[in-house]
């Protein structure tokens, strides 16, 4: 392998890899590029762990001629017995690289080599990816060149992974960073935080759908019922209504205890558009709350009840709070006017009530006039409307 041509990939990484936008693109160019370099590579493993809720990591495996096969594994993954009979198991224990030819007879206390020797392979090398926190994350390198790697080859790999290892980082940071915000404050606040959007009062109006929602009955659960129980509750809970909102577009906010707040942006004339598929949102919602039994420890729960309400207006959306503490989210007359129908809601025993700018909107939706009702800190009261399938239920 040409020096003149490692240095070139090193310097290709170094500068970000430019060429290739996308984590897979750019693990495809960086192997093609060291093949053509003279290096004969067969299979390259890259394996990330990530700050995840649900993934422990991820891993890109590429192979000549092919895509970047991108998988994900899940917290097990450590206590499984496939990989803890595999060499990078040694590898994450004492942080080096680990080194087999496989017709090495010690490597076939793994069964992974099992599988390369099928397809050829006749060396493997694991290299450590190490970051500046001194975590430590894997590459896997193998050939099917009769004889393995050469000791040139080895001393390229073991040049070349430092720059690697550095651009797979800061990509994995700005994966990471996207990911938490995603969790913790939604995708599109997320990505408005990352463009910069942090500065204390920077914010925008935007028209919206409102989702504001409360499960009936918390106070006397979380009285009776252990506090593991009530978090186990509440997840379950709002899982009934996160899936829901997200297919149709919706954004959740905030989880406020056991109230939710969502909103479904509203752009040009989809307004209508948007209306109905709020409501079908709604139907999918209520159905799984009514299937929602909750048995664990010993403690059952049945016929779940909630709140919801419905409303478009304005917003305003952005950096809220004081000091170096800022919350992302929506507020104004429209939000407050939501809040105080969520409480109508529950003083007439309905599931769903909505105000009538939403109901007029939403062709798809048989509503029944409830009446109109003063609104605390509104000058005007405000006819509310509730689904005409829905009888008054009492609250559980």
């Amino acid at each position: 392998m040409l020096p003149d041509a490692l240095k070139d990939i090193a310097d290709w990484l170094v500068d970000g890899a430019r060429s290739a936008p996308t984590p897979t693109e750019m693990m495809a160019q960086t192997c093609e590029r060291l093949v053509a370099a003279g290096l004969p590579l067969w299979r390259v493993g890259v394996f990330i762990q990530t700050l995840h809720p649900d993934i422990f990591g991820r891993n890109f495996i590429w192979r000549p001629g092919a895509d970047v096969v991108v998988g994900t594994a899940g917290f097990d993954i450590q206590d499984s017995a496939e990989f803890r009979n595999s060499p990078l198991a040694i590898l994450y224990e004492k942080r080096q690289e680990v080194r087999y030819r496989l017709d090495d007879p010690e490597s076939k206390r793994f069964p992974f080599f099992d599988d390369m020797r099928e397809e050829g392979v006749t060396d493997y090398i694991a290299l450590p990816l190490l970051y500046v926190d001194g975590s430590v994350h894997a590459s896997s390198w193998t050939t099917k060149q009769p004889g393995g790697f050469s000791d040139a080859h080895l001393a390229a790999l073991r040049q070349l992974v430092p720059p690697l290892a550095r651009l797979i980082e800061v990509i994995g940071l700005r994966r990471t960073a996207t990911i938490l915000l995603d969790t913790y404050v939604g995708n599109r606040a997320g990505e408005r935080i990352l463009a910069g959007q942090i500065r204390r009062g920077h914010t925008e109006t935007m028209n919206a759908v409102i989702w504001l929602s409360d499960l009936r009955g918390f106070t006397r659960l979380s009285d009776r019922l252990p506090s593991e129980i009530v978090v186990d509750i509440l997840n379950r809970y709002f899982d009934c209504q996160v899936a829901a909102i997200r297919k149709r577009g919706g954004e959740v906010l905030k989880f406020m205890g056991d109230g939710l707040l969502a909103v479904f942006p509203v752009t040009g004339d989809n307004a209508a558009v948007i209306c109905d598929q709020v409501l079908e949102a709604v139907h999918d919602c209520r159905a799984s709350v009514a299937d929602l039994v909750y048995s664990e420890g010993g403690h059952t729960v049945e016929r779940f009840r909630f709140g919801l309400a419905l409303h478009i207006g304005t917003v305003l959306y952005g950096n809220i709070g004081g000091g170096n503490r800022l919350d992302f989210t929506c507020i104004g007359p429209a939000v407050n006017l939501a809040a105080r129908l969520e409480k109508i809601a529950g003083s007439l025993q309905r599931t769903v009530v909505a105000s009538a700018g939403f109901a007029e909107l939403c062709a798809s939706g048989d509503w029944a006039d409830l009446g109109e009702f003063p609104i605390a800190g509104f000058a005007k009261a405000e006819r509310v409307f509730g689904l005409s399938d829905e009888t008054p239920v009492t609250s559980g």
